[in-house]
């Protein structure tokens, strides 16, 4: 994973504002720059010519506050000025609205009424204002420039007003002190609501962040009579120490059991909601926790090492990465502000000169069209759902790396699937066996070679019985796998081991039967049969994938009779045989020509097919392999069924944002020529627009409870 730096940065009030960032930082040339209002930050890619002290004056040059953060973190009240802001508003803007209901004379002065407003005007200018001049300066208005605009006008011109006729009968025509006061509040208020709001939607990482354990139990001294057990803080854990975990405790690092057995909650990372039973030599991860037993572990990964830390960081970035229908709300969002302006510019002279409306309801009007305009909503469109989806499929156990990824998952037509691990079980046994030299001669290559390969046809291989030992055994100086083909090595004497797939050879063709073949020096020592089981789901799978209209295809490096015996059994429309890593990649270059590709594998020799694949999806039991190369992840590879629910939720959230652009859009189509035509007053006008992103907002987080998915 790419590093990123990451900035501090206040002010930003709106989705407008990080898209405003965004776009200066992209001029000046910062790479993969990912802005997020709701949490206050930038990230840039970390590249050896950047510039902390550069970065943080071109983003202050746009009127904000920035600076270096060490790391990121989930800030628990990150509006705590906001929330001051609005009280403070909110109290000198009650009264001059009060005044519109109640006869007391003193809410009817027009001096009174100013002194009201300068507070909340000048609380405007510090939230909204610094933001807008510095969009302005930079030729990339923003919403703030709306609202400052809209603000400062209903100010001024009853300011103009009071100043011309006092606080006389006709000089209460022109005080409109209300309107420019009430802009403000009522934005503030909406952005209070819009902001917590936002914040439901990146619940996902706030609960694992929950996850990660505080403090461990360190085992010093162990096995020997003075053994002791230190209580440390679990960031001070490092490799290869040795941790004791008791019932109700969280397992504080990645590890493995040397001893003892518990039942382990881990339902927060693989979704898998009854308990998982553990003993010595299984593996275990951080942030889970034991429910029963008692468990010393060999601490493999700590702090940010873990696989909790790194499903942490795939999810924020996915939150953040656009998928391509965000375009056209960044689009439209780009042109909107001066558009707008343009508008109320129009809606003022032609309502005054063409229509014979009075001054003081022409500037009303112009001013309700900048305020009751909203391209915030169009920016929050795609973002709040990305967040919402990526965020339920975490607590699903499916990791989404990005919201291209829920796109493309959601409009693929073609299914691609390996075979081996992928369709049938991993855990697979040998069926058959044929030896033509010593059996614990051929159990020991096999031991020595396969236990460097993760391949399951290799862990299948290493169940035969451990071998006697005696004379005939080596040290080996060499061993590599060839991926798609076997592992091979050579000894201390020179000679040549491979143990693999039979070759198209004839001395391979008295083994058609079989899988795998052990051979010294070309000589066949072996023959295996294995027997492979097809996993539980995947029938079902592949009949909702036929149903939703997906072309199913089984790619494979087996033999033709083992894939075609599969794919028949399941029901696949196309079965590839006999293919190695770089064939299945042409294999899968030639399928993208017909469609949208999504590859299903291991993890392990399909690296290559699922980087090329438009959506790739592994299973967590590849570990780093398939977190490297995979678009998505799924945590529990002992069900097949996540697929169909990420499937369904990257078609739930595209539908999602299809709903929140097409509410923005015909927010904004509609809601302005109302405005312009006097039937909405600045201050409803303010109201309306505040809540049109809370609106788009609730629609996605209605992702977070709706019944989506059909297998439970």
């Amino acid at each position: 994973m790419e590093e990123k730096i990451v900035f501090s940065v206040e002010g930003m009030t709106c989705n407008s504002c990080a898209q405003g960032i965004t776009k200066h930082l992209v001029k000046k040339g910062l790479k993969d720059v990912s802005v997020s209002y709701d949490e206050g930050q930038v990230e840039v890619l970390a590249e050896e010519n950047l510039s902390v002290p550069l970065v943080i004056k071109e983003i202050n040059s746009l009127g904000y506050t920035a600076s270096l953060k060490a790391e990121v973190i989930i800030k628990k009240n990150n509006f705590s000025k906001q929330e001051l802001f609005f009280a403070i508003a909110a109290i000198f803007t009650v009264p001059l609205l009060l005044h519109m209901l109640l006869p007391f004379h003193l809410l009817h002065n027009g001096y009174f009424q100013l002194l009201l407003s300068i507070p909340v005007l000048y609380i405007g200018i510090i939230h909204f204002g610094k933001s807008a001049w510095g969009s302005l300066k930079n030729l990339q208005p923003n919403m703030d420039v709306l609202i400052i605009t809209g603000s400062l006008s209903a100010f001024i011109y009853s300011l103009s007003g009071l100043i011309l006729y006092g606080n006389t009968v006709a000089g209460h025509q022109f005080l409109f002190f209300e309107t420019s006061a009430a802009i403000i509040t009522f934005l503030l208020l909406g952005n209070l609501i819009e902001h917590r709001t936002l914040k439901k939607t990146s619940s996902a990482i706030h609960s694992l962040a929950l996850l990660q354990p505080v403090t461990a139990n360190r085992i010093n001294n162990a096995l020997t009579q003075n053994e002791t057990i230190e209580e440390i803080n679990a960031d001070q854990l490092k490799k290869n120490d040795l941790i004791l975990v008791n019932t109700g405790d969280k397992i504080p690092a990645d590890g493995l059991i040397y001893w003892g057995n518990a039942s382990i909650d881990e339902s927060a990372m693989t979704g898998e909601s009854l308990p998982a039973d553990k003993s010595e030599n299984d593996k275990v991860l951080a942030g889970t926790i034991v429910i029963k037993g008692t468990i010393k572990i060999i601490a493999e990964a700590t702090g940010n090492s873990t696989m909790l830390n790194n499903v942490i960081s795939i999810v924020r970035n996915a939150i953040h990465q656009k998928p391509e229908i965000q375009r056209l709300g960044d689009k439209v969002s780009s042109m909107f502000v001066p558009a707008v302006l343009i508008i109320s510019g129009c809606t003022f002279i032609g309502s005054f000169t063409f229509f014979n409306v009075s001054l003081s309801d022409s500037i009303l009007r112009s001013i309700a069209v900048l305020v009751i305009s909203c391209p915030c909503a169009m920016g929050l469109a795609t973002p709040t759902a990305v967040a919402v989806g990526i965020g339920r499929a975490a607590k699903e156990g499916i990791l989404i790396k990005g919201g291209r990824i829920l796109e493309d998952l959601g409009q693929a037509n073609i299914i691609v699937f390996d075979k081996t691990g992928t369709l049938t079980n991993s855990d697979l046994s040998i069926n058959e066996k044929k030896y033509f030299a010593n059996e614990d001669e051929v159990h020991y290559i096999i031991q020595q070679l396969e236990k460097h390969s993760s391949h399951p046809i290799g862990k299948a291989l290493l169940k035969l019985p451990e071998p006697a030992l005696g004379s005939i055994y080596k040290k080996f100086k060499f061993i590599e796998e060839e991926k798609g083909f076997g592992m091979r090595g050579i000894d201390q004497d020179n000679n040549n081991y491979f143990i693999g797939r039979p070759m198209n050879s004839a001395e391979a063709e008295p083994f058609k039967e079989y899988q795998v073949l052990v051979s010294k020096n070309e000589k066949t020592l072996a023959a295996f049969s294995i027997s492979e089981n097809i996993r539980t789901g995947a029938k079902e799978m592949i009949c909702y994938f036929h149903k939703e209209g997906f072309h199913s295809v089984l790619l494979s490096g087996d033999r033709k009779i083992q894939c075609e015996k599969i794919g028949d059994e399941l029901g696949i429309n196309e079965i590839i045989s006999e293919k190695l890593p770089a064939d299945k990649s042409s294999v899968i270059e030639l399928l993208k020509k017909s469609g949208v590709v999504v590859m299903v594998g291991d993890g392990i020799n399909d690296s290559p097919s699922l980087s090329i694949a438009d959506v790739g999806i592994s299973f967590g039991s590849a570990t780093q392999v398939a977190i490297e190369t995979s678009d998505i992840v799924m945590m529990n590879e002992k069900s097949l069924f996540p697929i169909i629910k990420a499937h369904q939720l990257a078609k739930a959230t595209f539908t999602t944002i299809k709903q929140n652009l097409f509410w923005a859009l015909i927010y904004n189509v509609i809601a302005i020529p109302i405005a312009a035509g006097g039937w909405l007053s600045p201050i409803i006008s303010s109201f309306s627009m505040a809540f049109s992103d809370v609106i788009v907002i609730g629609n996605s987080l209605r992702l977070k409870i709706k019944n989506i998915f059909t297998i439970k």
